[in-house]
């Protein structure tokens, strides 16, 4: 975790001085000087997660000191919280981040903790409060089975999340695995190739987990296909959709922004998840 125990006197947020001695705003130069953007963490809570000082209260002052450091993107979480809680809390941060004079994008993690009922949510009022993206549901974990839940949620309530999903607010299936070698465990080739390719269909902001400097050539390759990345892509913004039904083999497909002869455009995936077999699937 990248911050200190407590605010400082002013009631500022610092880091952690161990971990980053140099401050976070150094942090900012140094990778904003790499060509990157510059992501970080909090809480729409008394606490993170982890235990560290949360936003809750401090919306306005939490932002103007992430403008100050260069922060480009914020995820806020939402432990330490309850359901009215967020109606005011992600507002308020969306509200401060709008003031602070830097373009932060601002990814909330609100219906992750709303339950499993997409239908139930509440999206407009996330696009209201200023969401760029939100974490819908479960965290991923660094397993094929994982995915899949992933997957199938995104499957069974497909039509809901597309009406939700748009640009400059999208709905987020959370990081991508490829390459990603946490607990000494990394998705199979053929595993890799299929989130990349479905989390693209239901343009999923395309987040990697895996570190950079270690990323394994033939990993690197599926992140870096132009064409399946072109698909996330996509000027239209619109969600795929899963096609048939749920099971074993399925298809999947997203419309496309047509060509400029007005030629509709479709982007399919046929997706096999048992990865252990071949098997025919017809379109």
């Amino acid at each position: 975790c990248w911050e200190a125990s407590t605010r400082d006197a002013n009631g500022k947020l610092t880091a952690n001085a161990t971990r980053f001695p140099s401050g976070m705003a150094a942090l900012a130069d140094h990778i904003h000087s790499l060509g990157l953007g510059f992501g970080i963490y909090s809480d729409e809570g008394t606490k993170t997660c982890g235990g560290y000082p949360g936003s809750k209260g401090y919306e306005e002052i939490d932002a103007e000191t992430f403008a100050q450091w260069g922060v480009d993107y914020l995820k806020l979480d939402g432990c330490y919280n309850d359901k009215d809680g967020y109606v005011q809390g992600y507002p308020a941060m969306g509200k401060a981040l709008a003031k602070s004079g830097r373009n932060i994008t601002y990814s909330c993690s609100w219906p992750a903790y709303l339950g499993d009922n997409e239908t139930a949510k509440d999206f407009g009022a996330m696009v209201e409060a200023g969401c760029n993206l939100w974490r819908n549901w479960d965290d991923i974990d660094n397993s094929w089975s994982s995915v899949v839940s992933i997957m199938d949620h995104w499957g069974d309530y497909g039509p809901t999340l597309q009406k939700a999903s748009g640009p400059g607010h999208w709905n987020d299936m959370d990081m991508i695995l490829v390459g990603d070698d946490h607990y000494g465990k990394m998705l199979s080739i053929d595993e890799a190739k299929s989130q990349f390719a479905i989390w693209s269909i239901c343009a999923s902001p395309l987040i990697m987990s895996n570190d950079l400097r270690t990323v394994p050539d033939e990993y690197r390759e599926i992140l870096l296909n132009k064409d399946v990345i072109a698909v996330n892509q996509d000027p239209l913004g619109k969600q795929g959709l899963r096609l048939t039904k749920k099971g074993d083999h399925e298809v999947w497909y997203r419309e496309l922004s047509p060509l400029a002869s007005n030629v509709s455009r479709v982007a399919v995936a046929l997706l096999n998840k048992l990865g252990n077999s071949t098997a025919t699937l017809f379109v």
